[in-house]
């Protein structure tokens, strides 16, 4: 069987993902040479990719929506890579007008060879990317940008928290949110097996945990939170099904499916998700795993519904 990204393709059948080309960072303290400056970066994504979620979550809540531009590449994915075009919810690209995001790559190193991800923060003065790490995209947006943000009050990292966020991310990141890939990608049977129970062993602690707490660590979201929501808003639309992650659904989880709606709730987070991009992303790009590229018309799933949550709070 043809893999998915053969690169990325160990010899026992699993998927290794590469690591990130481009990562450095804006500062606010002025040191280096990307300064906190507004209207001086922006931020192409995919509204398909859980990656790319996670920093325009960020970027909404931390209100940077009018000092970091934001451009939202076409969910089909060809063999060019991403592509900037005038379809709902996409469009081309307003600073440079490239037709594909792997423009900015080569801007920036003409020698790039690896696979063309999203997110990418771009500097416009120096015309070159910052990161396309979603990792430290998503710390600059938390950390760094207050003096230009509409809500710097709000914290998502917490700093007597971090070292437990740290470990959390972690674990969460290598088996629900790579993991589902994991199993996705997998190409011999045992190594899906594998990564597809992983992923529900975290799934079902993550369960217990929330059956106490309204939030991973407590009574308001942190950055863990938002990592984990990315994957579970996906997860009943297109990990179940077309990953083959279907030991269980998320509705099917009592306390993980209200976590979920009550995150899906809060003022403005809707807006970030696109159930046609992310349906129509996964199964028409991934041929080799839907090869007819039939997108299903379900499922039928309810995110507005009353969770009750507030009472663990």
């Amino acid at each position: 069987m043809t893999a998915q990204f053969p690169k990325e393709q160990s010899s026992k059948g699993a998927f290794v993902r590469q690591d990130d080309a481009f990562r450095q960072w804006i500062r606010a303290d002025g040191t280096g040479e990307f300064p906190v400056e507004a209207a001086r970066y922006h931020l192409y994504v995919s509204l398909a990719c859980p990656w790319a979620s996670r920093t325009v979550i960020v970027r909404t809540l931390k209100g940077l929506e009018g000092t970091v531009g934001m451009t939202v590449v076409d969910p089909i994915r060809d063999e060019l890579g991403w592509a900037f075009r005038e379809v709902p919810g996409a469009s081309q690209d307003p600073l440079n007008g490239w037709a594909y995001l792997s423009e900015a790559y080569f801007a920036t190193n003409p020698g790039y060879t690896g696979r063309v991800t999203v997110p990418v923060l771009w500097d416009t003065q120096t015309k070159r990317i910052i990161s396309n790490s979603d990792d430290d995209i998503m710390r600059m947006f938390e950390t760094e940008l207050d003096t230009i943000a509409e809500h710097p009050e709000l914290d998502l990292y917490p700093q007597a928290l971090r070292p437990e966020i740290e470990a959390l991310n972690a674990r969460i990141y290598d088996s629900v949110n790579n993991g589902v890939y994991r199993a996705g990608f997998a190409t011999r049977q045992r190594t899906y097996e594998e990564a597809a129970h992983e992923v529900f062993t975290m799934l079902d602690e993550l369960e217990e945990r929330l059956a106490k707490r309204r939030y991973l660590f407590g009574p308001e979201p942190v950055e863990t939170d938002w990592r984990l929501f990315v994957t579970l808003v996906r997860f009943d639309a297109v990990y179940y099904g077309h990953f083959k992650c279907n030991l269980r659904r998320i509705i099917d989880y009592e306390n993980l499916f209200g976590y979920l709606c009550d995150l899906y709730q809060i003022d403005g987070i809707a807006q970030t998700v696109n159930f046609d991009h992310i349906k129509r992303h996964y199964y028409m790009t991934h041929e080799h795993i839907n090869p007819t590229r039939i997108v299903p018309v379900g499922p039928l799933q309810d995110l507005t519904a009353p969770h009750g949550r507030e009472s663990l709070a």
